[in-house]
């Protein structure tokens, strides 16, 4: 497995929601109603940016006031890196836009 892969599925890591042009709540919430959103890990050398299709059935982010910024949002999606696929799992606190993530390798 790619040394990137296997470091990232293990324990829990520092992420953010890495949006542009501005990073706020209501930036993340338009990307999440695309279906699409891009979480960086930063404890990476130069941070590891992921572009992550989301599973809706998967997340939630029911307990997310997206326009008084409070509340988390639960991130899961599908995505391939360094040629294995992954399942990329994020807890995003929207006062900070940041939280803890990791990547499940998928099988088969």
């Amino acid at each position: 497995m790619n040394e990137l892969v296997q470091r990232l599925s293990q324990g829990k890591h520092s992420v953010e929601a890495s949006l542009r042009p501005k990073k706020t709540s209501t930036a993340l919430k338009e990307s999440i109603d695309r279906g699409y959103v891009h979480i960086k890990f930063t404890q990476t050398k130069g941070g590891t940016d992921l572009g992550v299709r989301l599973d809706t059935q998967a997340s939630n982010w029911s307990e997310a006031d997206f326009t008084q910024s409070t509340g988390k949002v639960h991130l899961v999606g599908n995505l391939t890196l360094n040629y294995v696929k992954v399942r990329c799992i994020a807890d995003i606190d929207l006062e900070t836009l940041e939280g803890k993530g990791y990547l499940e390798p998928i099988v088969g």
